[in-house]
């Protein structure tokens, strides 16, 4: 962000609207975002946002469910959803017109706009950290 700091600015208030200006709540945008970092095989944000979660309340194991995929491991459905969402837009780029309906329904169609922001702008830091081989510490999760 620092080889273009006006770009590199205009990010940095994406990812604070993502973070602190949403309906979604903290467990479920960690989901989200754990769930981005798997996919993407982004080790930074992985690290990173093991201490995130944990801090806004998700166990170990449901860590785990998020880096893994596993969206019925969440016990609220709220959760659960955000986590199939995610997952969904997160491998396929799309939701299926089911899908689609699913979340609209269970989430409402703002959040779902804001969680497909959030999975955007998780990408494309992902991408970033990716080429710019910012890697994670694998060693203290």
């Amino acid at each position: 962000m620092l080889l273009q700091p006006a770009l590199g600015e205009a990010l940095q208030q994406l990812g604070g609207a993502v973070r602190y200006r949403t309906g979604l709540t903290g467990r479920s945008r960690e989901i989200a975002i754990l769930t981005v970092a798997r996919v993407w095989q982004s080790d930074f944000e992985e690290y990173a946002h093991r201490a995130a979660g944990r801090a806004v309340g998700l166990r170990d194991d449901e860590l785990e469910a998020a880096l893994a995929g596993d969206a019925p491991a969440f016990d609220d459905p709220m959760e659960r959803l955000v986590a199939a969402t995610t997952l969904a837009l997160a491998s396929r780029n799309d939701l299926t017109d089911e899908e689609f309906q699913q979340a609209a329904d269970g989430l409402g169609r703002p959040a779902v706009f804001e969680l497909t922001t959030l999975v955007g702008y998780y990408a494309t830091l992902a991408l970033q950290l990716r080429v710019f081989r910012v890697e994670g510490n694998r060693s203290a999760t």
